[in-house]
């Protein structure tokens, strides 16, 4: 049994805080896409959106679309591509699970913090990592498929944006308004001062204000909320008439930056048959327990809050709640004395398939 946190080459300037990564943007697009009609931008758009598909692997196109069935989405932002960084692969820190569903009209988020525990689906049943070292081991195909073990779900699409594209793409529509909750200045590098408020915040103060966490007095729940916060304000922006007049700018934000599984057509049906779930957005997060699991510090989920997670996207897909059988669920009946709330980062310990601690 594998445990602790994958290796990554050192770096001059390397990041402490996780980006905010527009993966959302993707699906925005697709409003923005079906009034582009009317400004001739169709071929430019269709061309931008076609050349990010990446199909999961050993998987066929799902057709939900078509028959406006309820759709789930993995929207993934990698640490890639900014701060000096040109790897491609990198930790994908920002993780959302998004459901959206025609018949409820409604649409749910669901935020996985980046330093949760699981099984990464790497085709190695021994690696238990933190769930944003998924991307680092195999990709968007290898994050999505760890998601889906750790919940017990199946997702139908992907979305992931890197860090590198997220300043260009908030300059692109124009900047983003938010209500910042408090005010606080981040040491470290390039964080940013922002004071308690309404402001608008162009490519660079975004990334500034969604990655800060250790200001932050609800830790990564805070940065959660901002990152969901700041995904909204680019809806609003990027449907704005500024920004479907400066469109050339907006799709040269996506290219390079942007995967998905979702091909232009898709985009156009979602747009025609799902908008009136964007009406009703529900956001969520998923609870857990600071912990130490041998020298690192871990986010451990509770066999319980898993299952409600995994029953709340179930229901928004229209499916029967499944109780949940996983690595996780093994591992935490294997610690029937761990303090889920002492808040004092107890150690939880992680067991082979012989039941014998490995650390």
């Amino acid at each position: 049994m594998h445990v602790g946190s994958r290796k990554r080459k050192p770096e001059r300037n390397k990041l402490k805080h996780p980006a905010l990564v527009m993966s959302l943007l993707g699906l925005c697009a697709a409003l923005f896409i079906v009034l582009a009609y009317g400004f001739r931008m169709y071929s430019d758009t269709r061309t931008t959106v076609n050349n990010s598909f990446v199909q999961i692997k050993g998987r066929k196109a799902s057709t939900k679309i078509k028959a406006t069935k309820p759709l789930s989405f993995l929207l993934i932002g990698t640490d890639t591509g900014a701060l000096g960084r040109k790897e491609k692969l990198g930790n994908s820190d920002t993780m959302m699970v998004v459901t959206i569903n025609p018949k409820k009209k409604r649409t749910t988020i669901v935020s996985i913090p980046r330093d949760t525990m699981a099984q990464i689906q790497d085709g190695n049943k021994n690696d238990i990592q933190k769930i944003n070292s998924s991307f680092l081991a195999g990709g968007s195909d290898c994050t999505v498929k760890t998601v889906e073990k750790l919940l017990g779900i199946k997702l139908d699409y992907y979305v992931t944006v890197n860090m590198g594209g997220l300043a260009k793409i908030v300059d692109a529509v124009g900047g983003v308004d938010v209500k910042v909750p408090f005010s606080w200045s981040d040491p470290s590098h390039d964080g940013g001062t922002f004071k308690k408020g309404k402001t608008h915040l162009n490519g660079t103060r975004a990334l500034q204000f969604a990655r800060m966490r250790y200001q932050d007095p609800d830790g990564d729940n805070g940065r959660q909320r901002r990152q969901q916060e700041v995904i909204m304000a680019i809806v609003k922006s990027i449907l704005s008439t500024k920004s479907l007049m400066n469109y050339e700018s907006v799709l040269k934000s996506l290219k390079g930056n942007l995967e998905m599984n979702l091909t232009f057509d898709d985009l156009v049906a979602i747009a025609d048959s799902y908008r009136s779930s964007a009406k009703d957005v529900r956001r969520l997060q998923i609870k857990e327990t600071g912990a130490w699991i041998g020298q690192a510090s871990y986010q451990i989920p509770s066999t319980k809050e898993l299952q409600r997670i995994s029953d709340i996207i179930r229901g928004e897909m229209g499916e029967a709640k499944k109780p949940l059988n996983n690595e996780n669920v093994r591992q935490n009946n294997l610690n029937p004395n761990f303090d889920w709330g002492s808040g004092n980062n107890p150690t939880f310990n992680i067991y082979d398939y012989n039941n014998n601690v490995v650390q």
